[in-house]
């Protein structure tokens, strides 16, 4: 494929994509070591122009022996600037080991680090003082129409919705129901109610999403821009005057994007899915599943096949229980106290705390639906509470999961590299804060915790935790004693916690046998499934 530039040692060629493959340039580049810099720039030119065209890799002999790729530092300036290339253009280095003696000459470049997978540097071929770089390139998919529908909220009609959630007579019609039963008729009642109200759209329709950045002003500049244009082919103003237009329209548009950028970075402490969201929208590609490498070494790419091998994976670091599960009639007292019972203002404090932007669980009760109907629902989840929490009956849609992969470091073909999210019920975290309150409650009130532990403890944190630390080794020290620090780091704690040690623990601290008896019936037969491109 002809880029211009002949003076540059390269050789490019386009792998086009067949069905959903995207297509892909692909490089050969060779940099003599003693290389002018007016070539140097004009081989960073067809870097820029093909890098931000479409997915990249081009791999060679750069012939920059002084660059530290574990620090992305160099010695001499022509380096420098092709680190600068590098960084302008959001490209990532992938070979790591010496390609030539101690050094690192030959490499492998790509605008999309999953792209390359699995490179190895292996000996040499024939007289050659260079080493084989060995990889693989996993071929994506062009971005796929996603065939999901979820609520659009936009055309939601949330006083029609709260008019008919509202007119139930909930305590009439949960009389005399189990929990499962109430559960069931509450949840059937709202999806009954958001399907009359609530249109659906596709999950990844942008048609009608306006940018954050496209304020008012922008939209004035856009019409007086457009204006413009029209009188400029009618011959009512000049060719200069409508790009004075154009240019303004292009300065405005430049800068309120820059602070909408501005203001996503200062805000990210308080707002982290609005920066990331925006970070994922200029991605070339979607974040996507796999494809996994079986243990046999063999490529997975089904959806279903790779879900099935997280689960496993996912399954395979839970422990299992260690015995029978302890006599609480033996370790716990009755619960006595009514003033300990569930109420709609308690419900009501968690309902208005809900982060609306979360997913909903299996159960497809949205975070943003509760909290619209927070006065109309806060009733009839106390009583499905109260009830839960007397008899320790615990509706199936609390205990199934939705299971995300996210994806943290390394090869994107390992599932040890994938973190689970689970996504569980919204009613079912709220019940699950209700009873930790009840507990941290017993705790704090027995006096249990001590001051040491500051995990999970209100009102302590990290950071108290380091200050208690210090202040310890510090007076030893002043002392003049020694000191020995043992710093332990436990794998997959909360993942291997085992429910028999917890379920004795809270016996012998003696919490109540109502209590007990939930948070294991809550641990009880949880059922999972994983989500993989969903």
């Amino acid at each position: 494929m002809n880029v211009g530039d002949s003076c540059v040692e390269s050789l490019w060629v386009k792998l086009k994509g067949v069905k959903n493959e995207g297509d892909i340039m692909l490089g050969v580049y060779y940099r003599p070591p003693s290389q002018v810099e007016e070539v140097d720039e004009a081989f960073f030119k067809q870097l820029t122009k093909l890098s931000k065209a479409q997915d990249l890799v081009v791999m060679g002999d750069f012939n920059y022996p002084d660059i530290c790729w574990e620090t992305n530092t160099a010695r001499h300036r022509l380096s420098n600037k092709f680190l600068d290339c590098i960084g302008d253009n959001f490209l990532f280095q992938k070979v790591e080991k010496a390609t030539r003696g101690e050094a690192v000459l030959d490499l492998v470049l790509t605008n999309r680090e999953e792209l390359v997978e699995n490179l190895k540097v292996e000996d040499s071929i024939g007289d050659s003082d260079h080493e084989i770089i060995e990889f693989m390139i996993l071929r994506k998919g062009r971005r796929e129409t996603s065939t999901i529908e979820v609520m659009d909220f936009r055309k939601a009609d949330f006083d029609k919705l709260r008019e008919l959630v509202g007119k139930v007579p909930w305590e009439a019609r949960l009389k005399g129901k189990t929990t499962e039963e109430s559960w069931k008729y509450f949840k059937g009642t709202l999806l009954r109610a958001q399907k009359q109200t609530i249109p659906l759209c596709r999950k990844d329709r942008k048609y009608g999403k306006r940018p954050a950045w496209l304020n008012k002003e922008i939209l004035h500049n856009l019409k007086i821009k457009k204006e413009s244009h029209k009188k400029w082919k009618l011959g009512q103003i000049t060719k200069d005057e409508y790009r004075q237009a154009t240019r303004e329209c292009r300065g405005k548009i430049r800068k309120a994007k820059a602070q909408n950028e501005i203001k996503l970075a200062t805000g990210i402490k308080g707002n982290k899915k609005t920066f990331y969201k925006y970070i994922k929208s200029k991605r070339k590609t979607k974040d996507r599943v796999g494809p996994l490498l079986s243990e046999e070494g063999e490529a997975v790419t089904g959806n279903l096949e790779m879900a099935e091998m997280l689960n496993d994976f996912f399954v395979s670091v839970f422990t299992e229980k260690s015995g029978g599960v302890p006599n609480v009639v033996n370790t716990s007292r009755e619960r006595v106290s009514l003033e300990d019972r569930i109420h709609k203002e308690q419900v009501k404090n968690h309902l208005g705390k809900l982060d609306v932007s979360k997913s909903p669980g299996p159960d497809e009760m949205h975070p943003r639906i509760l909290k619209e109907l927070i006065e109309e629902v806060s009733e009839p989840l106390a009583m499905i509470f109260e009830k839960s929490w007397q008899t320790g009956e615990i509706p199936e849609d609390w205990k199934r999961a939705n299971i995300v992969p996210i994806y943290k470091k390394g090869n994107k073909n390992n599932p040890g590299n994938y973190r689970p999210v689970s996504l569980t019920s919204v009613p079912g975290k709220i019940m699950e804060q209700v009873i930790k309150e009840i507990i941290c409650k017993h705790l704090e009130g027995n006096k249990v915790i001590g001051n040491s532990q500051h995990g999970f403890v209100k009102n302590k944190s990290c950071q108290t935790n380091l200050i208690a630390f210090f202040d310890k080794i510090t007076s030893l020290v002043d002392k003049g004693e020694a000191v020995d620090v043992i710093y332990l780091d436990f794998s997959k704690a909360f993942d291997t916690v085992s429910h028999d040690i917890l379920i004795d623990k809270l016996g012998k601290y003696n919490l109540d046998r109502a209590t007990i008896r939930w948070v294991h019936n809550w641990l009880d037969n949880r059922s999972q499934r994983v989500v993989v491109n969903g």
